[in-house]
């Protein structure tokens, strides 16, 4: 019962941050945007490394972020290792596609991709900052898969949302995505929610800096 409230509370807190995207985006303007290039070369990655994984016995042992294995790269490979079965990898690699595309339409490409690095290497350097130790993002489950930088990437969808916010509705939704991360990762262990804290906190920092550097300064301020 607990595996399955665990997976249920993942799959939902996605579910929301998607939902932000389309919220922030326009779900009626998807047709008309170019295509994210960024977006489909990080899933280009990921189906790469399933690929490898498929044809190379070896993949996992080499590549994995274990961190009882020496290897400077495996910080950045295990992200793009899969080991959650089939359905896991295509939970996984689907989720990338669409939230890296809805992140580039808002943030752009440059920005999108940032995210999804710092996704890879900020959460356990903040674990260890903050003391957690070998806490829920450092789990083993997160040895191998892209879904801790996708819920990373995602949570700053919510955030985006937040800002830009018409109605109450959009708004709940938006603070409801740190809201349950935070609940998952105290009553779970659950690592996903814990990085997706840490996404909302780094998308509310960059948009903070991007909209004090496109602030019009005093002498080309509009007019009163």
């Amino acid at each position: 019962m607990g595996g399955l409230l665990f997976f249920a509370t993942t799959a939902a807190l996605m579910v929301m941050m998607i939902n932000c995207g389309f919220g922030v985006v326009g779900r009626d303007s998807l047709r008309e945007r170019r295509v994210p290039w960024a977006a489909v070369g990080l899933t280009a990655l990921a189906v790469a490394g399933v690929v490898l994984q498929l044809c190379w016995s070896g993949a996992m042992d080499a590549l994995d972020g274990d961190p009882a294995k020496a290897g400077w790269w495996r910080e950045f490979t295990s992200v793009f290792m899969q080991n959650g079965g089939i359905s896991g990898a295509a939970w996984n690699l689907g989720t990338l596609a669409v939230v890296a595309a809805l992140a580039q339409w808002f943030w752009g490409g440059p920005l999108t991709v940032g995210f999804f690095l710092a996704g890879i290497v900020l959460p356990g350097r903040i674990d260890a900052l903050l003391g957690f130790g070998d806490g829920p993002s450092t789990d083993p489950r997160n040895f191998a898969g892209s879904s801790g930088a996708t819920y990373f990437l995602g949570a700053t969808l919510a955030l985006a949302l937040l800002t830009r916010a018409l109605v109450p509705k959009q708004r709940l939704l938006a603070v409801a995505v740190p809201v349950l991360g935070l609940l998952m990762w105290v009553l779970q262990d659950n690592g996903h929610g814990l990085v997706a804290v840490y996404g909302f906190a780094l998308g509310a920092l960059a948009w903070a800096v991007r909209r004090c550097l496109t602030r019009p300064g005093p002498e080309t301020s509009p007019a009163p």
